[in-house]
């Protein structure tokens, strides 16, 4: 992801890649240094984008919050704790934090928002490559809470679990909550992939998306640099900016 995002953010006429972080030296630089940690950096940077892991995360957001630099994350997996971090640097710069950067996924949650109240039945199946460390992901128990939140505001009650018998246990995949079930799958040759399947009496609906390449959350990184640079606060996800 680092390398996409140095690759394509540099790509842009209004933006440029200052220095990229890794303990070593990345494969490509396109035009920018490298440095083996965030405290490394310069001071007089616009933003710091954010896909590694949840602790380094952590250092981001108390580096950016105390240099006054806006921050991007796009980690999933984080702790409720290592959260509080990344908000709490929200009350001093600019912060997005989202578990998809692809606008085409994030419009697909808010299609699956207006679906949700007119049909009995929906569950998730969340598909990616088979590196990613947490699950379900982070776009699945997204989607899952604006189909939930949704339904409730209609006053839509999902029926009853139908399943009785449970020949192996999981077989019905994780619930989320008013009976949504998330089903993960993990498969080399695939990159981020989700369907949202709807079921009522005699009809079915489903919304996928499909990222093919990480190219694809280009656009939605570059819309939330631009947000969190002018506008000091903590944003979840980069719906409200479309």
């Amino acid at each position: 992801m680092g390398q996409t995002m140095a690759e394509g953010l540099g790509q842009r006429d209004d933006m440029t890649v200052v220095a990229l972080v890794d303990v070593n030296e990345p494969r490509e630089l396109f035009g920018a240094t490298y440095v083996t940690s965030v405290g490394d950096l310069p001071v007089d940077l616009d933003a710091v984008v954010d896909f590694s892991l949840p602790a380094s995360v952590v250092a981001s957001a108390e580096w950016c919050a105390a240099n006054g630099v806006a921050l991007i994350v796009g980690a999933t997996g984080l702790t409720p704790e290592q959260r509080s971090f990344v908000e709490a640097a929200g009350e001093r710069v600019g912060v997005v934090m989202a578990a998809n950067y692809s606008i085409g996924a994030v419009l697909s949650e808010r299609f699956a928002a207006m679906a949700a109240p007119y049909f009995e039945r929906v569950e998730i199946i969340e598909l990616h490559h088979d590196r990613k460390v947490d699950a379900p992901s982070g776009t699945s128990l997204v989607s899952a809470e604006r189909i939930r939140s949704a339904r409730s505001a209609a006053g839509r009650v999902t029926a009853p679990e139908p399943t009785e018998r449970l020949t192996i246990d999981g077989a019905r995949g994780a619930d989320a909550g008013d009976g949504v079930r998330i089903h993960s799958v993990r498969l080399p040759g695939l990159l981020a992939h989700q369907e949202v399947l709807f079921g009522s009496a005699g009809e079915g609906l489903t919304i996928r998306h499909d990222s093919y390449d990480r190219q694809s959350f280009v656009n939605g990184v570059a819309l939330a640099i631009s947000h969190a640079v002018s506008a000091p606060g903590f944003t979840s996800g980069i719906d409200e900016l479309l």
